[in-house]
């Protein structure tokens, strides 16, 4: 089937991560662009305050709370889009944590924490946004960073965690080509970009 991605105003798109950052600008320009937006991120009341500027704006837009690491919850964001919008046509794996330190001094628990959300919550959306798109088509993307192709210092589990969403990417897009299903499999590799992203990484 030949892939056709629909114009903007005409989308149900599906933003995980959009509390702050790149998720909360790319949810408010989809959004003040008639795109029909479904949010997901941990915090419920920071979610429902992007919510309601998007609607005060005259965008619509849907918060449904829960973890990217969690896989039933992101099968309910996707039951939840459809209910709410009829489809999904672009799903966006923003969600994502930093951390710094030296890779032998931060804890395991929290090195296991990033990967749970940098790369399996990638995985989860992914895996859920392929069972919604295969047949009628659409968008994956996933945001991986600078940090994708250059291991940072200090910051390397996130590197190593950005490395990982980079093959799992790579693998997807050309497993979804061989299957023949038109979805279009993208990375995007943000360098610095003025973000909390400083403020919000744990830092050893």
């Amino acid at each position: 089937m030949r892939l056709k991605l629909k114009r903007l105003a005409d989308q149900a798109i599906i933003i995980t991560g959009p509390s702050s950052g790149i998720g909360l600008t790319a949810a408010e320009m989809a959004a003040a662009r008639g795109a029909r937006v479904v949010l997901n991120a941990r915090n419920e009341g920071d979610l429902q305050q992007v919510v309601d500027r998007i609607r005060q704006r005259g965008g619509q837009a849907i918060g449904v709370p829960g973890d990217v690491a969690d896989d039933e919850a992101m099968d309910l964001l996707a039951q939840r889009a459809v209910e709410a919008f009829g489809r999904i046509d672009t799903w966006v794996n923003n969600a994502g944590i930093g951390m710094y330190g030296r890779l032998w001094e931060m804890p395991m628990a929290d090195k296991r924490r990033l990967f749970d959300v940098n790369l399996w919550g990638v995985v989860h959306g992914c895996k859920a946004a392929v069972r919604h798109l295969r047949a009628q088509g659409g968008a994956i993307i996933n945001i991986g960073s600078v940090a994708t192709d250059r291991a940072i210092p200090l910051l390397g589990i996130y590197s190593a965690s950005k490395f990982a969403v980079k093959g799992y990417t790579d693998a997807l897009r050309m497993e979804v080509e061989q299957a023949g299903w038109p979805i279009a499999v993208t990375l995007v590799k943000p360098a610095s970009i003025n973000t909390p992203f400083i403020e919000h990484a744990r830092n050893h």
